[in-house]
């Protein structure tokens, strides 16, 4: 039995469709009698007429119509092996699966997006949020090619790329004593209930070593599930929390806030980046999309966040 090629079903597909050898032969950029040999080796590899000729054109034969419908099928497959191929070293394309942190990913990667999609239209990214150990996690048994999330990870298997540090601001209530200060100090948080996310996240750790080091009261009977949730609770009353510059940003700078946001001093901040497994390698797609990153976070946010190499 002869091979079925890729361009015999893609030909059959076209013909399948027009049900003219002409119109089909002239869609596909071919001469007709190059279309007919094709369409007979498919018919000997199949071991059976696929088309009948009438007087005003071509029916299918039975045959005919299921291998249609399979080659449809063929043809999505193939165009799917297509997007998942790696790219070449001079362009972003094909589908990166990246992992990122919600207490960075929706206030970061709008604009970094926007700009991929402009710039690299052939690239697509499947995004999904996860706390930072559950990232690694999933970066480890091969769920995402890429994470975005704080640093540093708990795992030595990764080959990591510091993109930015970024402020921590205290958020407190609108009538807490603290609410007028222009900074506060990291030893004015004594005896404070301090609102935090839950452990999986390492800003938990953060703030858990500062309220250790000043002598604060952390909140673990009440964690945090987003940076939204912190603020809320803060807003009624519960507490204070850390909260990113560039939520903050984003979510805190109306006049009728319903927190007030204060600058530590001296400053509080994380660091975030991106990593991948070192058993990928360098793949010169991941350096150039951590360039084309760096570029638009110097572009949109050098106001908020800090490069460091």
């Amino acid at each position: 039995m002869a091979d079925i090629t890729i361009r015999q079903v893609r030909y059959f597909a076209v013909l399948s469709k027009v049900l003219q050898y002409q119109r089909a032969a002239r869609q596909l950029g071919i001469s007709q009698p190059s279309l007919s040999l094709q369409i007979s080796a498919l018919e000997n590899a199949i071991g059976g007429r696929l088309v009948e000729r009438k007087r005003n054109g071509l029916i299918l034969t039975p045959v005919g119509r299921a291998v249609a419908l399979q080659a449809e099928k063929v043809l999505r497959e193939v165009d799917v092996l297509k997007d998942i191929a790696v790219p070449d070293q001079t362009d972003l394309g094909g589908t990166l699966r990246l992992g990122s942190s919600p207490t960075i990913g929706p206030y970061l990667l709008p604009r970094i997006l926007r700009q991929l999609h402009l710039t690299y239209p052939d690239l697509k990214m499947v995004i999904r949020d996860g706390p930072p150990r559950e990232l690694s996690e999933d970066l480890a048994a091969g769920q995402h090619d890429m994470v975005l999330t704080q640093l540093p990870l708990p795992e030595d298997d990764f080959r990591v790329v510091n993109l930015y540090r970024e402020e921590l601001h205290l958020a407190v209530p609108r009538d807490h004593p603290l609410a007028g200060r222009e900074r506060v100090r990291p030893s004015d948080l004594a005896g404070e209930g301090v609102l935090t996310l839950r452990s999986a996240y390492a800003m938990h750790r953060q703030v858990a070593a500062m309220c250790q080091s000043v002598g604060a009261n952390l909140r673990e009977d009440f964690e945090g599930t987003s940076l939204d949730a912190l603020r809320q609770m803060v807003s009624l009353g519960m507490g204070v929390t850390l909260l990113p510059a560039l939520y903050a940003q984003s979510e805190v700078r109306r006049e009728d806030a319903d927190v007030i946001i204060v600058r530590m001093q001296p400053v509080q901040y994380r660091l975030v980046g991106l990593a991948w497994r070192t058993t990928s390698g360098n793949p010169a797609s991941f350096l150039k999309l951590v360039e084309f990153v760096r570029q638009v976070i110097a572009e949109e946010f050098s106001e908020v966040v800090t490069l460091v190499n």
